[in-house]
């Protein structure tokens, strides 16, 4: 196809909106679709639009102020779900941070997007994938003031000379992804001789289910935390959300409830009543902010010496899945690195009451997320080697995967209901349900300030 120019935006939109409906094999004209990763949105840039992908710093369609993204979504039980993050473009750490938010690399190519989505499906070969929407996209105030401060964030680590503890779970909706081949793919950085992993600006997969969900299929919008966007201006949404709760802080359990008239004994109480004191109708963890930039309400009970019992589990591992994981990859790795954790606090004192103490976000630092890649690809070593399996004296089964001894982060042990509760093993044979545990000491010293 001949390249062509596009001068205005509905002109984008328009050519965008004649693929609705075309499977890929009826748009690619030069056979670029078998090439592999990434080969979609190169197959729409170049047989429908004609033009040839580039590294140029502006949007694809420079005239018209538009930038091409074509993204992927896939139908599961809980509604439309982005599969995968979206990659806007390079990080550079030598040029970025003397920029401003508006002259950085990820606004000019990103501040308005064709977004075209497509419904991935498991076993269907890509050439029967549909273009089944095409939208134009611009970031709404209340997300754009979100961003703006995500890229602050990033760009404070890169002044301070720690663009290697870059991690994604550092930023709610705009995050710096890894986009090397390994960890071990870096490049320099200015203000440290520390290399670091290479990276690009991207919007979490969290906040693309929600654009797909709202702006795309039309979803009813979540319910905001923060209802007015200006409010965002002089602070951050961690710093708004803190002042809102501010008050609260001390009381015990019994009056919130009282306060609240809430007669719940649920096992997520002290969610329900944060939830109460932000004036939501609904869950915490539903809102429209928690959804977009994945963060995970955690309650942690303070006992008896400012100890903790309760180790922080994630989901049941599937055995025969990881042993053919990247670490970058990894069901475990997209479960802490991206996430940002709510850590609501209730302190047990003599009285036996419960008292609301604090609340904290927080996500894994990046030396510690290095800690849970070793215990990690220890686990996915001995299941490749086969794990050996006995029962102790009193006749509990034991097994050699990590425990938490062996690591002031992370262990794993059993997640399964019993003991019948297995999972096939990928050297045949199957064991008790296991899951990855963030260790019970290594979470209180998260909080010790707190």
């Amino acid at each position: 196809m001949e390249q062509r120019k596009y001068k205005t935006k509905a002109e984008v939109l328009a050519r965008g909106q004649e693929a609705v409906g075309k499977t890929l094999v009826e748009i690619d004209k030069t056979g670029r679709i078998a090439t592999g990763k990434g080969a979609i949105g190169t197959v729409v840039e170049e047989s429908w639009f004609g033009y040839k992908p580039n590294s140029n710093p502006a949007p694809d369609f420079e005239e018209a102020g538009v930038e091409l993204k074509v993204t992927p979504y896939r139908q599961t039980p809980r509604g439309i779900q982005a599969k995968e993050r979206l990659v806007c473009d390079m990080l550079n750490y030598d040029e970025e941070y003397y920029k401003t938010f508006e002259t950085s690399a990820f606004w000019v190519k990103c501040a308005c997007m064709l977004l075209m989505s497509y419904e991935h499906r498991d076993g269907v070969p890509k050439v029967n994938f549909t273009i089944d929407k095409a939208v134009l996209f611009q970031f709404p105030d209340e997300d754009l003031e979100v961003i703006r401060n995500d890229w602050k964030i990033l760009m404070d680590k890169i002044k301070a000379g720690q663009a290697h503890l870059i991690s994604e779970g550092d930023t709610m909706y705009l995050a710096a992804c890894p986009k090397g081949r390994n960890s071990q793919d870096t490049r320099s950085q200015p203000f440290s001789p520390i290399p670091a992993m290479k990276r690009a600006y991207s919007l979490k997969s969290s906040y693309m289910t929600q654009i797909l969900r709202r702006y795309i299929f039309g979803d009813e919008p979540c319910e905001k935390i923060i209802k007015d966007p200006a409010l965002l201006h002089s602070n951050t949404f961690e710093e708004r959300f803190e002042e809102m709760l501010h008050p609260y802080i001390g009381k015990s359990r019994t009056e919130l409830k009282a306060q609240f008239g809430i007669t719940s004994i649920a096992k997520n109480i002290n969610e329900i009543l944060v939830a109460a004191m932000l004036g939501l109708k609904g869950r915490l963890a539903s809102t429209d902010e928690f959804q977009k930039a994945s963060i995970v309400p955690k309650t942690i009970t303070i006992g008896p010496g400012n100890t903790i019992k309760e180790s922080m589990s994630f989901p049941a591992m599937d055995f025969c899945k990881m042993v053919n994981e990247k670490w970058e990859e990894s069901d475990l790795y997209n479960c802490l690195a991206p996430t940002k954790f709510l850590f609501i606090v209730f302190k047990r004192e003599d009285d036996g009451e419960y008292y609301f103490r604090s609340i904290k976000f927080w996500n894994i630092p990046a030396e510690d997320l290095e800690e849970v890649h070793r215990v990690w690809q220890r686990a996915v070593d001995i299941l490749r080697e086969g794990v050996h399996i006995w029962k102790d004296s009193r006749g509990r089964n034991c097994n050699n995967l990590p425990k938490a001894s062996e690591s002031n982060v992370a262990h794993v042990r059993p997640h399964g209901v019993n003991s019948m509760d297995t999972a096939p093993l990928p050297t045949g044979g199957e064991m008790t349900k296991q899951c990855f545990w963030l260790n019970s000491t290594y979470v209180a010293e998260q909080i010790k300030e707190v």
